[in-house]
């Protein structure tokens, strides 16, 4: 690859709903006591880094973590909406478990459907399909790395975004990776000369044996 900026992508800490077992989507929560301090050892993990930026979803529970993670380097948390988590739609919210039960049809008629297809399927009408949760992501993601050339970034965005985008670099699918196999503060170091991207290493993502 030519000359790249190296993206340290960090999902953030554990927050409330987490621990209620909610579809958080684009609704907050706010971190727990846990999340402060996975937070807090990611920045000493990556206290030999020497960030030129740091960038998060606009979400709170992500702009904190950014926020925790850079407060040694004297660096100001840039917001971007391209970050966020997925929406669901009117999912947003809701108990995991309520979902499933609600979602069982949706989720057979979905993994018979081909890639393509699968790609561009809506769990409702005003949720994002896989197809346009990349569109926004990468976009910003390529901008990124284009102002950033050479140097390293600290993206801080969320788990079910990290995941999609895993599958689209190649990384694993849906079977092997599965909802819920990017933890809290999981990390994915990449290089991208604002075009292509390549992983160079995970932390917190668990690969499904099958």
């Amino acid at each position: 690859m030519k000359k790249s900026c190296r993206l340290y992508l960090v999902r953030h800490g554990q927050t409330e709903w987490n621990i209620e077992g909610r579809m958080q989507g684009q609704k907050d929560s706010s971190l727990t006591a846990v999340g402060i301090s996975q937070a807090e050892a990611m920045g000493l993990r990556l206290k030999s880094v020497n960030f030129a930026a740091a960038f998060s979803s606009d979400l709170l529970r992500a702009y904190r973590t950014a926020q925790i993670i850079a407060k040694e380097r004297r660096l100001a948390v840039i917001a971007r909406r391209e970050l966020r988590e997925r929406s669901f739609g009117k999912l947003d919210g809701k108990l995991v478990s309520q979902v499933r039960k609600e979602l069982e049809q949706f989720y057979h008629l979905y993994t018979s459907l081909p890639e393509p297809e699968r790609r561009r399927l809506r769990f409702y009408s005003e949720g994002e399909s896989d197809e346009q949760l990349m569109g926004r992501f990468i976009t910003v993601l390529r901008e990124i790395a284009l102002a950033y050339l050479g140097k390293n970034v600290l993206v801080v965005t969320h788990g079910a975004v990290m995941r999609v985008f895993l599958i689209h670099l190649g990384y694993g699918d849906d079977k092997t990776l599965p909802s819920g196999s990017v933890k809290n503060t999981a990390l994915v170091k990449l290089e991208s000369d604002g075009v292509e991207f390549e992983i160079k290493r995970t932390v917190g993502v668990e690969l499904a044996k099958i």
